[in-house]
């Protein structure tokens, strides 16, 4: 009877930690990115009109209110909220430096290069597999995410994935001035999109290894 129940136990033991190494899988489609062709965007979230003129002390005129408070809120610790180099040139403007933005010529079409409506300020292809892996455990756990965030999407950063042999890829843009994450050409996983505090932390420390500072 005792080595019935050491053998149960036993039995139990597998099957807990055969359960636990199938819930540590990243949800599709990010369980296929750490092998799957990947290239992030740095994008512009916001630009403001052509015709612009800074505001008194250096504002921008029209910026959206969740990028204002966005900016004030990580004054004194942005670089830790948003890795060097994320945010678009002229962001943060000194007095008297004109707003970013594009420069209308009328009668020439825009050909900005853009990733899903957003401006793209540059773009990497990500090749090693070790932050690939940390990008699919982050955006595949649906405990990295939470209701709370703002109703906006002004995207920093896109991710593009997949498309091998002729096939779609899996597109997703990231807001941290609206705090939340998007899919843009697959069903979202998970029953939130808001990207917890623990969240936004560990993917500014990714974002800091695709573009390091000064890159």
């Amino acid at each position: 009877m005792r080595n019935v129940s050491f053998a149960l136990a036993g039995a139990i033991g597998v099957i807990a930690l055969f359960g636990l190494g199938c819930s540590s899988k990243p949800a599709a489609p990010f369980d296929t990115l750490k092998t799957a062709n990947l290239t992030a965007f740095r994008l512009q979230n916001y630009e403001p009109p052509p015709t612009a003129v800074p505001a008194p002390g250096g504002g921008i005129p029209g910026l959206p209110t969740e990028i204002q408070s966005w900016i004030q809120q990580g004054a004194q610790g942005l670089q830790q909220l948003i890795p060097p180099g994320l945010l678009p040139p002229g962001m943060i403007p000194q007095p008297g430096q004109q707003a970013p933005g594009a420069v209308a010529v009328p009668g020439v079409q825009d050909t900005t290069p853009r990733f899903h409506g957003f401006r793209i300020l540059g773009q990497t292809p990500v090749i090693d597999s070790e932050l690939k892996e940390d990008l699919a455990k982050l955006f595949g756990d649906d405990d990295n995410f939470t209701n709370q965030h703002q109703n906006c999407l002004y995207a920093e950063m896109g991710l593009s994935f997949g498309g091998n042999m002729g096939g779609p890829s899996n597109d997703l843009l990231v807001s941290f001035s609206c705090n939340q994450v998007q899919a843009k050409t697959f069903a979202w996983p998970h029953p939130a999109s808001g990207m917890k505090p623990g969240t936004v932390k560990e993917l500014s420390e990714i974002v800091q290894k695709l573009w390091p500072a000064g890159s």
